[in-house]
């Protein structure tokens, strides 16, 4: 523990009650961000996250608002002097759709604990980083009556979606969150009790695309064997994006791919990768083979290399279908762009693919949505060492380098909205968390350690310079 911490360290635990009651308050309100039946949750959501900041301490909570947008929240405690950092806190309310819910372990809206696991749609991403930020700063005014650095804290209600707002908002409130460091508490540590700190993210982007065949479904058996349906023709559509080993067969969609460097080569390295580790945190099923280029690492391919990845379809279900040739088949896909991928260059590539091997004449129609590019830092500054240091505290370990298959719009625009300022990136969930997926869950004893690290963390910014690399 750093030396005279230990008074905010004890509230940290003695106010735990208080911070799982919370959490599990949250978790019971369904924001999903991408459903329009759920407008009026996200606003609870937010809602009920602007109670939690205030309940921190923290002043001038309020709701920011755009047209047509889910709602922010933010706050601030801006009294510890000019010549204290700034740093701005930032996590989600929203949350994934809860996929299949007779496959969850128990209602994904219900926080439910098991074998010091705490399940739930959102528990882990990204609720519990909300309740992290509350907890450091309500520690520190308990503690003190006062924190260490000045502090901001934005969450955000549109990450799950892309952050589709995120330009207008930047105009519209960037001055009101200025900060010299940007902390987040959206990410996944290497492994249970090893935090991880990030220095990459790769970008996201999507796509709609509808095959039409028919003017409407007709009789399988009367015309099918010469017309064309919708669905086999997108399937065949699919599989053109691939090769068999998995890998991108989709022509200039990668060329402008950043390689990774000795440096990060050298960290990949160091951390062991497990190909059977690997298997068993993610479920896969004996025989099935890992994809993508075989010449590249499994953690190469996860962190640098882009994807695309059909994420759900509108087709009948089975217990549904009936004996017909389907006339249309709207089909979603989701892509990760690696580092130095331009996203508009890479979706009009995977465009021109789509378009160019349709089969047998049917009508294909490509809409592009939401995009941003992936993110890079460079390791090092005051602001890093003390999230090294504040990390080392909680969990008894220096963290883990990692880069981040996934994706947070936030990061980029933020950091160069304030003049390049450092973001650091703090592990929230683990291997196991399964965050997006059936039977989300965040263990329990490693969030009183993500807490901790934070708390830690304010007190080591306040000693810092507050710049880092950033790159």
């Amino acid at each position: 523990m750093p030396d005279g911490l230990e008074d905010v360290a004890d509230q940290v635990a003695a106010q735990l009650p208080d911070t799982r009651a919370w959490l599990e308050d949250l978790v019971r309100i369904p924001s999903i961000s991408v459903s329009p039946d759920h407008v009026d949750q996200v606003r609870a959501s937010a809602e009920r996250t602007a109670e939690r900041l205030r309940d921190a301490g923290l002043e001038d909570v309020q709701l920011l608002e755009l047209e047509g947008a889910h709602p922010y929240v933010t706050g601030s405690w801006l009294h510890a002097g000019p010549d204290a950092p700034t740093v701005l806190l930032y996590a989600h309310h929203d949350v994934q759709p809860v996929g299949t819910p007779d496959r969850w372990g128990s209602e994904p809206f219900t926080p439910t604990e098991r074998d010091g696991r705490l399940f739930g749609r959102g528990a882990a991403d990204d609720k519990a980083g909300i309740m992290a930020h509350v907890a450091a700063i309500r520690a520190w005014l308990t503690a003190r009556g006062t924190l260490p650095v000045n502090v901001k804290v934005i969450i955000e209600g549109e990450e799950e979606i892309g952050s589709p707002h995120l330009g207008a908002f930047l105009e519209r409130y960037a001055e009101l969150l200025q900060a010299d460091v940007i902390v987040l508490t959206d990410l996944v540590n290497w492994k249970l009790g090893w935090p991880g700190l990030t220095t990459t993210l790769r970008g996201m982007a999507d796509a709609t695309i509808t095959v039409r065949s028919l003017e409407q479904p007709v009789h399988s058996g009367m015309w099918g064997g010469a017309v064309p349906d919708a669905l086999t023709a997108t399937t065949r559509l699919l599989a053109s994006l691939h090769h068999d080993d998995g890998s991108i067969a989709v022509a200039g969609f990668a060329d402008d791919v950043r390689p990774m460097s000795d440096d990060e080569r050298a960290q990949v390295a160091a951390l062991g990768e497990d190909p059977d580790e690997i298997r068993h945190e993610v479920r896969m099923l004996d025989g099935v083979r890992f994809v993508g280029d075989p010449d590249r690492t499994l953690l190469e391919r996860m962190w640098a290399q882009p994807t695309i990845t059909p994420t759900g379809m509108d087709v009948p279900s089975v217990s549904d279908a009936s004996n017909t040739l389907l006339a249309r088949v709207d089909t979603k896909l989701s892509c990760r762009l690696a580092p130095g991928q331009d996203p508009d260059r890479a979706m009009e590539a995977l465009a021109q693919h789509l378009r160019d091997h349709t089969p047998w004449g049917v009508h294909v129609e490509v809409a592009l949505g939401e995009r941003n590019p992936a993110w890079v830092m460079e390791p090092g500054g005051a602001a890093w060492d003390a999230a090294i240091d504040a990390m080392a505290a909680a969990y008894g370990r220096d963290p883990a380098i990692l880069g981040c298959g996934g994706s947070i719009p936030f990061v980029g625009p933020f950091s160069d909205a304030f003049g390049g300022a450092p973001c650091l990136l703090v592990g929230i969930e683990d291997p196991a968390s399964n965050a997006h997926g059936e039977d989300e869950s965040l263990h329990l004893e490693d969030f009183v350690k993500a807490c901790l690290t934070e708390a830690f963390l304010l007190g080591g910014l306040a000693g810092s310079a507050a710049t880092g690399g950033e790159g």
